[in-house]
Formats: C-alpha cells, structure tokens, sequence
C-alpha cells in the first residue's frame, strides 16, 4: 500500500470540519485540519459558494487521492436535513470536479472504527485521535475532530477507488467510474 492522502470532511451548515492525513506503509501523518465557519453569511446560497470555495482550496493545496464523507442520517427536522445535505451535495462536488472518489461512512461506523465503541462520545473520539495521530489536537475543535476521524476510519477500513468497484460497497468515485454519461 503506497502513499495515499485521505481528506475526511464532516459536513455542517454553521461549521463543516475537515481533516488532511497522509498514509503510507500503514503509518498516518497529520497534514491539517480545522473548521470552516459558515455562520456569518446570510443566506444559504453565499454558505454553499463559500463551502465549495474553501474544499476546492484544499483540494487544490493537498491534492487527495480520496474523500472520506460522514454520510446523511435521519433527523426530526426536515428543514435542517435539506440544509445539511445541501452542503454535503457541494462538498461531494467539488470532489468530483477534481476526479477525487469519495466513500461515505455512517458517525456509528467512524467512532467504532476509531475507539472500538460506536457509542462514544466527541471527546473520546477525540482522545483517541490524538493518540493514533501522535498529535496533541485541540479538544474544542469537535467539527474538526469528526472530520479527521473520518479519514482515520477511511485509512483503517482500506477504502480506495480499486476495492470500492470490486467489492459490494461502492462508493461514488466508482459510480462516476461506471457512469460517465450520467455525470456532466
């Protein structure tokens, strides 16, 4: 397994976290992560511009071989969910503007690919970032600990373009793949 960069993003309509690591060998390297604050625009046209503007930007400084996306899940708000998948939909744009495959992963499955409990909280997912990372990380940064808990779960699940159109479990990299007279 050669080097590889996975951005992991975890989508939000007021903060959408992102985390950058390198892999190679089985070892993995922090590169970035941090959280994009979309809370001050106004309307959710300028939110959606201004998240498809920063994940282009770091897209373009990381050139990653794949994302890893937290995918949608069911809530009581209808309002919300259209918002949240919304800017899930722009994210995944503009990852496949750049040709980068993408694989969803449900929160559950992160935090028990990361902590071995798929119950665990915020904190001890981010606890235990910081040990798989070698890395002290800031705590508050929850959005950003998400994100970077994506890719982590990413990384140990083996995702890539290769097994996601081999395997049962494809993600939409390998859709595009398969599909290009159905993505303009």
């Amino acid at each position: 397994m050669g080097e590889k960069i996975i951005l992991g993003v975890d989508p939000g309509t007021r903060f959408m976290g992102y985390g950058v690591i390198l892999t190679d060998k089985g070892n993995m390297t922090l590169l970035q992560y941090g959280v994009i604050n979309v809370s001050k625009y106004s309307t959710q046209e300028l939110k959606l511009k201004k998240i498809y503007e920063r994940i282009v930007g770091i897209i373009e400084e990381f050139t990653p071989d794949e994302m890893a996306i937290e995918a949608p899940f069911f809530g009581k708000n209808v309002q919300s969910m259209l918002k949240l998948g919304r800017a899930q939909g722009v994210v995944m744009a503009a990852a496949l503007s750049h040709q980068i495959p993408i694989v969803e992963y449900s929160p559950k499955t992160v935090k028990q690919s990361v902590t071995g409990n798929g119950n665990a909280s915020k904190e001890q997912v981010a606890a235990m970032l910081d040990h798989l990372l070698k890395q002290k990380l800031d705590a508050a940064m929850f959005d950003a600990t998400d994100a970077l808990g994506i890719a982590v779960c990413h990384f140990f699940h083996g995702n890539s373009i290769m097994s996601t159109t081999k395997g049962t479990k494809k993600g939409w990299g390998a859709f595009v793949n398969e599909n290009p007279d159905r993505v303009k």
